[in-house]
């Protein structure tokens, strides 16, 4: 398993992750995803979440 975003040590912005989803749906231009996107696109949305989560907690403060 690949490591997280804070594992690697830079962060990206939901903005940022969100392009990257969409980029996989863009390839795949209406066909079934392949496993690999599947998976990636798994990791991407809770990497998204994550960075959603961050945003509010920097909000909040």
């Amino acid at each position: 398993m690949p490591p997280t975003p804070s594992e690697r040590g830079s962060v990206r912005s939901a903005a940022a992750v969100n392009e990257a989803i969409r980029a996989i749906a863009w390839r795949a231009r209406g066909r079934e995803w392949k496993q690999a996107e599947k998976a990636l696109y798994r990791l991407l949305v809770e990497e998204w979440v994550a960075a959603e989560q961050r945003a509010k907690m920097v909000t909040a403060a």
